[in-house]
């Protein structure tokens, strides 16, 4: 059986990082790795092809070879996925779709042929059993949340690693906390559930073995949620690491209260971590207290944030505006809670009802809810799609002034060197070419090409850094980059 797996075009959002990619000479940021994980449940005798549409367009012939075209799609991947059923049916192909797109929406979808909604070790199986046999149903749904011990290495044979910037593995699922407005525990559950020490060695092992160097994204999201086998995992990934001279620098996702642990975060350091992103969402307690957020409650944010740096771990942080209990000058203090801590990285975004959340349920009940959202939560037409308490359309203008504010170049950099000011590099990692060919595109892009005024912004970073933070320099060059394609999004755009 010929299997066409199709992941389907990221819509321009603050995470594809479309603009940087340009800079850095890839096609995208991070590789299809649900597709991938599924692609290595499937029957060995089965010819298997992925087309990945951030790195290349679907094409007639792609679809004519397959028998079934599988789909894996998040919620920003709606146009696009539409798209694609829509020329897979006019070809005679069936369509298979998996993914929290179809989880959430599935009843939006009856034209696929396939749905399997939930996680794919509990239900691929027994599809691929009855498709196999003929008798293949229409929905495959469970609720259950299997053991990953048995979940195999992605089949990253499928892809060209050099066009993607980062690679990525997952070591758990599922998050302790409860947070109102978050669909991770719906899918994943509260259980984290992780995979032995020794699969992840062979998935690192894996990457390696295929080439690859440079950063890996750890996607889970809160990759502390079971801290006594993470310890555990650390310890052999540092023993991995030294014993190849650390080819790899890792980041993932977790709760605040990493700051807590010293032990935790010197392990992350030592095994190569380098960033961690984290769900701060606002500085405002009344609306950590609506929706749940009480690991945020109980610690300063601002300390937490100054000793994770301090440790050498770099804060990405998410923001959330739209809160019931937010008032009128939420907006103030979001961007200068953002700029006293040095939190270059700061996604803010616009608070989502996305359909099976208790927010989603609580809206319904009280008959707020407005239209379905596009999972893009910086993009008005997708978000705050429920009656606010505060006037929506000011919020909205209020919004879109602070992220042009945020991301103002000015405004930026003097994050970054309020950033430098706190953080203290310690992890151990190789400059690989593919840096030294970033770094110099950079000054091509941002030091030659652009205009007067930003050049002059991008040359103070590197002198500034090189002649008082040179252990940071790569951060700067780094966070330059990222610069350029969020100043593109939320500055020149609006």
């Amino acid at each position: 059986m010929n299997i066409l797996l199709v992941y389907p075009k990221v819509s321009e959002t603050f995470w594809s990082f479309t603009h940087a990619l340009k800079i850095v000479g890839r096609k995208a940021a991070f590789p299809p790795l649900g597709a991938l994980t599924v692609a290595a449940m499937l029957p060995k005798e089965w010819n298997l092809r992925l087309v990945d549409m951030n790195v290349e367009p679907l094409r007639e012939h792609h679809i004519r070879w397959a028998d079934y075209v599988w789909i894996s799609a998040m919620v920003v991947q709606r146009p696009s996925t539409e798209k694609v059923i829509e020329m897979a049916h006019a070809l005679g192909r069936k369509v298979v779709g998996g993914g929290p797109l179809f989880l959430c929406f599935h009843q939006e979808f009856p034209q696929v042929d396939h749905l399997i909604l939930g996680e794919g070790e509990a239900l691929i199986p027994e599809f691929v059993e009855d498709l196999a046999g003929g008798r293949a149903r229409r929905i495959y749904q469970s609720d259950e949340h299997p053991d990953l011990t048995n979940t195999p290495i992605p089949a990253w044979d499928l892809i060209k690693m050099d066009r993607y910037a980062t690679m990525s593995v997952q070591y758990s699922r599922g998050c302790p906390y409860d947070c109102e407005f978050c669909d991770i525990i719906v899918m994943n559950g509260r259980r984290p559930r992780t995979k032995s020490n020794e699969q992840m060695i062979e998935e690192l092992e894996a990457l390696y073995k295929r080439g690859w160097r440079g950063s890996v994204f750890i996607v889970d999201d809160n990759f502390i949620g079971h801290k006594r086998r993470v310890k555990s995992l650390l310890r052999d990934v540092v023993s991995w690491q030294a014993a190849r001279g650390y080819p790899f620098s890792f980041f993932t996702e977790a709760s605040v209260d990493l700051a807590d642990d010293e032990e935790l975060m010197d392990l992350m350091v030592e095994a190569g971590f380098n960033k961690v992103f984290l769900g701060l969402e606002t500085p405002e307690e009344e609306s950590l207290k609506e929706c749940g957020k009480y690991q945020n409650l109980k610690r300063s944010l601002s300390e937490s944030v100054r000793r994770i740096h301090e440790h050498g771990l770099a804060v990405m942080g998410g923001f959330i505006i739209g809160f019931d209990h937010d008032k009128p000058d939420i907006f103030k203090k979001q961007f200068e809670f953002i700029q006293e801590n040095g939190i270059v990285t700061a996604m803010i975004g616009l608070l989502t009802a996305i359909p099976t959340t208790r927010l989603y349920k609580r809206l319904q009940k009280e008959g707020r809810l407005l239209f379905d959202p596009t999972g893009d939560n910086t993009d008005e037409r997708g978000t705050l799609n429920f009656v606010t308490r505060l006037d929506r359309k000011w919020i909205i203008e209020q919004y879109n002034k602070l992220m042009k504010k945020a991301y103002e170049p000015g405004n930026y950099y003097r994050r970054i060197y309020r950033f430098l000011e706190t953080y203290r590099p310690r992890a151990k990692s190789k400059v690989l070419l593919c840096d030294v060919i970033a770094f110099l595109r950079s000054i091509w892009f941002l030091g030659i090409r652009d205009r007067r005024g930003l050049k002059r912004l991008y040359w103070k970073s590197l002198v500034k850094t090189l002649l008082k933070y040179p252990r940071s320099f790569v951060f700067t060059v780094t966070y330059a980059i990222y610069g350029y394609h969020f100043r593109k999004l939320f500055w020149e755009s609006r």
